[in-house]
């Protein structure tokens, strides 16, 4: 019988160069923010980052750092909450509806940040008149950024389980629809709530361009402010920001396999 995919030679060829790919700008940068002129290798800029004299310096980071960790649980709970709950309705309700939500859903991804945000001042304008100007109104924007990507996560796991199979066989036993959403159809959907979740606070970490030419300080925007009197703080805040999300992505795949073996 012959052979069909690649033999274990070229897989870890593959593995090797994908792997190398990655690694080695973060190594590079983990032997920048190191390189000491006296003392070779140190973690001296590390442990700087917790010393009251040097807070003054990289106050904006830890500023814009919390707002973008609010922004993210803003976030998140707008996929959570308001996605979701909309995409079990269209796939259970509305199937004829899917291909057009499932357009405008998508769109976000082809309009550049800079041809939204120019959309988006306009209203950014209301919003500050009713809302105020808090960093937390950035929210709505990165909602609509987020789209398509908690889409795809969400709706992998909508076509892996019979939703229309749960929904009667608990509606048929007395349960209400939200009961029905959030103890039957959730469950079963853990692994891609879970992924949208991650993918959010991954753009929201990483976004720049709306946050800047709305105003904003964020974790971003902060660090290029930061970057003109200390180049190393905004190296290290990056990398913990890499393991930071490298964690969430352990713990979602380890909720994800506990979660497959409860079904088995």
């Amino acid at each position: 019988m012959n052979r069909i995919g690649p033999s274990l030679a070229t897989r870890w060829i593959i593995g090797v160069l994908v792997g190398a790919f990655f690694a080695i700008p973060l190594v590079s940068t983990l032997l920048y923010t190191l390189r000491d002129p006296e003392a070779g290798l140190s973690f001296a800029r590390w442990i700087s980052l917790f010393d009251p004299a040097q807070s003054a310096a990289i106050k904006p980071i830890w500023t814009g750092l919390g707002n973008s960790l609010i922004l993210a649980v803003v976030t998140v709970a707008i996929v959570l909450l308001l996605l979701a709950p909309t995409m079990i309705l269209v796939n259970l309700r509305f199937p004829r509806l899917k291909p057009v939500f499932e357009f405008a859903v998508l769109l976000p991804i082809s309009i550049p940040a800079i041809v939204l945000v120019v959309g988006l001042a306009p209203i950014y304008l209301q919003i500050g008149r009713a809302l105020g100007t808090g960093t937390w109104t950035l929210a709505f924007a990165y909602g609509i950024t987020v789209l398509p990507f908690a889409y795809r996560s969400i709706q992998a796991s909508i076509d892996a389980a019979d939703l229309r199979t749960l929904a009667e066989a608990a509606r048929s036993l007395g349960a209400s629809w939200p009961t029905v959403v959030l103890k039957v159809l959730a469950p079963n959907l853990r692994q891609g709530l879970l992924a949208a979740s991650l993918i959010s606070i991954a753009v929201v970490l990483g976004e720049f361009t709306i946050a800047s030419l709305l105003n904003r300080q964020v974790f971003q925007t902060a660090m290029v402010v930061v970057q003109k009197q200390d180049a190393y703080a905004p190296a290290i805040f990056t990398l913990l920001a890499l393991l930071f999300c490298f964690v969430l992505l352990l713990v979602i795949g380890r909720a994800a396999r506990g979660t497959g073996k409860a079904r088995s």
